[in-house]
């Protein structure tokens, strides 16, 4: 079962290619605007930390992190982490990609739904990967040994266990345009940033969306691949 399903790996070719592409979609436009300064010099950091505490979040943090776009929120920490690049910039890129994560912070507030479901699918999805090849392939054994029922049972609990992880990329999509359209509204609605301005920041973040959309499209194509495996041992066999 694992030659074939090496050998179905072709399927992930569309995702990979329209990943590699997101990417550079967002390093490009955020590449451009990181040349653009919004009107003040307050690094964004600080505009973060006016802008949670303006909003009531005062208990969230902000830390820096390292790397290259690694910006995000973590809801068990209530912690806004800035990446390299952000930090201490004065970008409108940097700023629209803060804002981000402080609509993230946000979300977690006010008992987002589709946040909260995400966060129910972590531990099982993490289990759950654990499991699913396990199941699959003794489910397999199971067949051939007549325990048809038995069998089935376990090949389709492999295969849910797998049908979850495209669910928690699904969840995501809606989830980080939510976050999106909260940093633009934050931005442009109170004048932070002017029209144009705050359309810079909307192409950066529809880069950075493009980057989920890839994510979903790579998990579809993946749950593909492991049921046409599955499909194709079984027949073998």
């Amino acid at each position: 079962m694992y030659i074939t399903y090496y050998l179905l790996g072709i399927i992930l070719l569309p995702g990979i290619i329209f990943a590699i592409y997101a990417q550079s979609k967002v390093s490009s436009s955020f590449n451009k605007y990181k040349q653009v300064d919004y009107s003040q010099t307050t690094p964004v950091h600080q505009k973060a930390r006016f802008f949670l505490d303006a909003m009531g979040l005062v208990n969230v943090k902000i830390t820096k992190t390292s790397g290259f776009l690694t910006d995000h929120y973590n809801p068990k920490t209530e912690t806004v982490s800035l990446s390299d690049e952000v930090y201490n910039s004065t970008s409108i890129a940097s700023l629209g990609i803060a804002c981000h994560e402080i609509g993230h912070a946000l979300q977690h507030k006010q008992g987002y739904k589709l946040l909260k479901l995400r966060n129910l699918l972590i531990p099982i999805i993490n289990i759950g990967s654990f499991l699913m090849w396990p199941l699959v392939i003794f489910g397999i054994l199971l067949e051939a040994l007549q325990y048809t029922s038995w069998g089935q049972a376990l090949i389709i609990a492999g295969i849910v266990i797998f049908g979850l992880s495209v669910l928690f990329s699904a969840i995501t999509l809606p989830i980080e345009k939510d976050a999106s359209k909260r940093a633009y509204k934050m931005l442009v609605e109170t004048g932070e940033l002017t029209q144009e301005e705050g359309e810079g920041v909307k192409q950066v973040l529809n880069s950075a969306a493009l980057t989920y959309v890839a994510s979903l499209l790579v998990s579809i194509l993946s749950f593909i691949r492991f049921v046409l495996a599955i499909f194709l041992s079984r027949n073998r066999d």
